[in-house]
């Protein structure tokens, strides 16, 4: 028993957020698939940037594409494609297992279209046809624009991962976008069974937001708050998810909550802290292979540190007023950021991949 296993045992299940081609080829994604007691994969903008941005797992597919002259958004969508089916093939036994609630793979729709609702719609329904796995999940930000997106691509039978999610208020939506696209499912003859979604909240993004504005204020009070915003913020998440389990079309699934950036940023904090802390039933935590090291190695999982630990994360959100953190202001900052770190990054992508296929 790890403390994978034991997470797991806690209602936890454990996603690497990353994916390469060079990870597949190798054999290296099966490997720790097996070591590490991996139950599905996320992808981002970020991720496939960084991974056809360096090494050369991708040079035979870009000259395909080249050949065929291909363009260059095309292009791009072709190897994530590609890269997500297969790792889709490799996690189908997690995903039979489990009965489709893990052995899932996530792909984003175009971040630059995070503002338009119609775009986010068509580009989901694009990748889920393209790449046609039952274990495929297509990831939908919950900006304002995207939330009807949501609920479209639900009610099409999309599985769907909702992401950058930064408050209980936003939650709240993407909740009520779920069970109206589930809702709709049903109504169009889709088996809701089959149907499976997450709601990605991001973590460590807001303790460094928040933490910034600690150090700004100053003072004592204020710098012992650091570090417990981001906790405290997925805690009562994690109470509006049991508060909303009643309300679904029977035989539908739940929406698991999903930590993601769980990689600390502040290298005071324990490696491990944003996944021991947030252990629970019917959750999901996404990490970076360090991440997943540092819980191996540190064996520091104890159980469900979710359940019972609502009125303690309220304290805390009470505190950070009381010392002046304007909650709504910070959550308006990450939305956006969030959004424009994953257009750079696709873009950045994007502009190198035009000179590969010149």
């Amino acid at each position: 028993m790890t403390a994978i296993d034991r997470l797991a045992e806690a209602g936890t299940s454990t996603w690497l957020d990353d994916l390469s081609r060079e990870r597949i080829v190798s054999g290296n994604l099966a490997e720790i698939k097996a070591a590490k007691s991996l139950a599905g994969v996320t992808t981002n903008p970020a991720i496939f940037a960084k991974a056809m941005s360096s090494g050369t797992a991708y040079d035979e597919q870009i000259a395909e594409l080249k050949a065929g002259k291909v363009g260059v958004d095309e292009a791009v969508y072709a190897m994530s494609v590609k890269d997500v089916q297969d790792a889709c093939d490799l996690f189908r036994d997690v995903y039979d297992a489990t009965g489709g609630q893990d052995g899932r793979v996530s792909i984003e729709v175009d971040p630059r279209h995070a503002d338009d609702e119609a775009a986010t719609v068509a580009h989901a329904k694009e990748l889920w046809a393209l790449v046609d796995r039952p274990n495929v999940m297509i990831k939908i930000p919950a900006t304002d624009a995207s939330l009807p997106a949501i609920t479209q691509a639900l009610a099409e039978g999309i599985s769907v991962n909702v992401t950058l999610i930064f408050s209980v208020e936003r939650y709240k939506q993407v909740i009520d976008a779920y069970v109206a696209g589930i809702e709709q499912a049903a109504a169009n003859g889709h088996d809701v069974s089959a149907i499976h979604s997450v709601a990605s909240f991001f973590v460590s993004r807001m303790d460094t937001e928040v933490d910034n504005r600690l150090d700004a204020i100053g003072t004592d009070e204020a710098r012992a708050l650091k570090g417990k915003a981001g906790i405290a913020n997925a805690r009562l998440a994690y109470q509006l998810f049991l508060d909303s389990l009643g309300d679904l079309p029977e035989g539908a699934n739940k929406q698991r909550p999903l930590w993601a950036s769980t990689g600390v940023k502040n290298p005071d904090y324990p490696a491990d802290m944003y996944v021991i802390e947030l252990a629970g039933p019917d959750t999901v935590n996404t990490m970076p292979e360090p991440t997943i090291d540092a819980v191996l190695n540190g064996d520091n999982v104890h159980g469900d540190t979710l359940t019972g630990t609502a009125d303690e994360a309220r304290t805390v959100f009470e505190q950070l007023a009381t010392v002046g953190i304007e909650l709504d202001d910070v959550v308006a900052v990450l939305e956006r950021e969030g959004v424009d770190k994953f257009v750079d990054a696709w873009q950045e992508l994007l502009d190198s991949m035009l000179e590969n296929l010149k």
